[in-house]
Parts: structure tokens; sequence; C-alpha cells
């Protein structure tokens, strides 16, 4: 039928991502995990081999990237984070290169943010419970299958230290307790503030009017030249459409089932919707045919239509579900209502925080 869509047939009419605000010290410390894990299990993917070039690397590791109020942050620090931007990097023997820029960027802005949010934390003299810091601790050495693999990883990471580790995990417990505070619980939705919104905007609860098809569609002569439009069927061939339509029909009022069409709609459909059984994902009445529409709407789930003209082709449907327009019940879409205005909400929050932080900061890029 129409020539404007991709498919032969009648028509239907990143850039990288982001951690949660609330940040979960196991998942922080496993980024230190995963980059040491990168580096034992592939040391070519960072240019690690031995001796000089070795050092070399490890001295780039500790090539500082930022001061933030005088707190160095590392090129170590910078990739641990990237890592858990993106951590399938081990997958990909490293970051995808149309990718990296933005993943870089993201990760600075992200150590930036959490180390002014250290900060604030000091300076309000926010405290962890020792008993916390132990579980977070214990937590943490649980990603290990052996005291010996945790013993390599804390001489990698910590200069075999478990207090400077021990400062680590505190730190991002730190900024945990930090979000939690200015964050997450000021991002609590109550149903009533849901009930307001959902009744302020009822627009976006309606739901479209939706048909699910199948379809065999006899088809006029493709162009020969694949760059220009096929030009109007003669007379002849029209005739010769009719006919091959009218014997469709006839086959397809014999079908019984979803399956008994499709098989059939392989077999003889002359549209690229052949190889999906004539199946067509579920659209707004908006986005089918006129002529589509007016017939499907009189259908019930399991039958089939008539020959149907649409774009100079014939069309034969069966109806496999129509939903009509309707408007989402409060009751059913209250949690997920509520989920989306906390998240928008924690996000407002986590912005205008960090603005708040960098006001006056001091922050260097080195």
């Amino acid at each position: 039928m129409g020539s404007s869509s991709p498919a032969r047939g009648w028509p239907e009419s990143r850039v990288f991502m982001k951690r949660n605000v609330i940040i979960i010290v196991a998942a922080v410390m496993s980024a230190s995990f995963f980059l040491y894990a990168q580096e034992q299990e592939n040391p070519s993917a960072h240019g690690i081999k031995s001796g000089t070039e070795w050092l070399s690397e490890r001295l780039s590791m500790s090539q500082p990237v930022e001061s933030v109020n005088g707190a160095i942050l590392t090129q170590r620090d910078l990739l641990r984070e990237m890592y858990a931007i993106f951590p399938y990097a081990r997958q990909h023997n490293g970051f995808p290169k149309a990718m990296e820029p933005d993943i870089r960027r993201g990760a600075l802005q992200m150590i930036t943010f959490e180390e002014l949010v250290y900060q604030e934390a000091l300076r309000r003299k926010m405290a962890i419970a020792p008993e916390r810091l132990a579980r977070a601790e214990r937590q943490f050495r649980k990603q290990f299958n052996s005291a010996k693999q945790y013993q390599e990883f804390l001489k990698a990471e910590a200069n075999g230290s478990e207090e400077v580790m021990r400062k680590r995990i505190k730190r991002s417990l730190l900024i945990d307790a930090l979000l939690k505070a200015e964050v997450k619980d000021k991002s609590a939705v109550t149903m009533a503030e849901a009930k307001t919104f959902y009744v302020k905007h009822p627009e976006r609860f309606k739901l479209p009017d939706l048909y699910t098809l199948q379809t065999i569609t006899i088809m006029p002569p493709a162009s020969a030249d694949p760059k220009k439009a096929a030009p109007p069927p003669t007379a002849e061939q029209l005739k010769q459409m009719k006919t091959r339509a009218e014997a469709a029909l006839r086959q397809a009022q014999q079908t019984k089932s979803y399956e008994e069409f499709g098989i059939l709609a392989e077999k003889i459909s002359e549209d690229d919707y052949r190889v999906m059984m004539g199946n067509h994902k579920t659209l707004p009445a908006d986005q089918l045919p006129p002529a589509i529409v007016q017939v499907a709407s009189r259908l019930r789930p399991g039958q089939i239509s008539g020959i149907i003209e649409v774009d100079g082709s014939y069309t034969i449907i069966r109806l496999n579900a129509h939903t009509p327009a309707q408007t989402q019940k409060f009751s059913e879409i209250n949690n997920a209502l509520r989920a989306q205005m906390q998240f928008r909400k924690a996000e407002t929050l986590r912005h205008q925080l960090g603005e708040t932080l960098r006001k006056n900061a001091v922050i260097q890029q080195l």
C-alpha cells in the first residue's frame, strides 16, 4: 500500500548511563573491585605489562585530575567511576570510543559532586555509628572469594592498609547519609500529593484507542527502480490484484486461529509483515489508515474483515485485540505515579544540592 513506510505495506504512522542519587556502599566500592579485577585478568586493557611500564601506569593512575577545595581527585578515582557508570567496559575491553567522552565527563561530575557532599558531611560533623561501619566492612569483604584475594585488592587499592580502606568505606557512608537527609527523605511523595497531581493532569492518564491486527495484503507491482516510487497500477493490474485478493479472502475465512491466519499470511501476503505472520504491533487508532480503523472498529476479536482498499493495495485484517480509549484509574497507577514523582523530585533536589555546594567551592581541573 503506501510507499512512505520503511516496510513494504501500509504505513504505521542515550548519551550515557546515570547512577542512582543514593550511593550504596557496596556499589561504590565494588567499582574499585572491578577496576582491580580488570587489571588482574586483563592487564593489556590498561597497558599494564611489567617493569617500567607497570610502574608508569601506576604513576599515571595516581595522576591528579581535579582539586576540590584542596582535596585531590586522581585518575584512579575517575576511572573507578567510569566503570561504575559503564560496567560493560570489561566485556568491551574498554570504553566505546563514541561514548567515552560523555562517560568521562559524567564520571568527573559525579566524583566532584561526591567530594563536595563528603566535605559538607564533615562540615556538619555527621557521624557513622561504629556498628554500621563494621557491618559495611563485612558486607564489602563478602565480594571476595578468599582472604588472599581481599589482601591482593587491599594492596592494589589501599597500599595494603585496612585503615585506608575503612576510611573509604566511612566516606561512602557519610555521602550516603547526607544524600539521605537532603534528597531521599525530602523527596517522599504522599498518596494525597499523587492524587492531587492525578486530578490536575487528567490528560496524562488517558489511554488511546488501541488495535492489534494481522494482515494479508495484495500489493501492486514494485518499482523497477528501488530509488523511485512505483507508478500507479494499471486497470489490468488492479483487476489481477482484486482476483488474488478475493482468493486470499476465501482462504482467510477458513482460518480459525491466530496461528492459522499467520501461516496463511506467510504464504500469500505480499507485504513485509508476512515474515511476522502478518502481525502488526499494537497501535493507536490515529496511527492506522482510516479505512482500516473504520472496519476494525466493527469487528470482534478473532473476526476477519472483507477486502479493504488502502493506498492502492487490498488488505484483509484479522482483529486480535481492541482496547477502547479510556482513562487510567488512580487505584491502578498510584504506586507507579508516586515512584515517578519521587524520582523527579529527587533529581531536582540533587541538582539543587549540587548547585548550592558548588557556589562557594574552589574547583580546578589539573
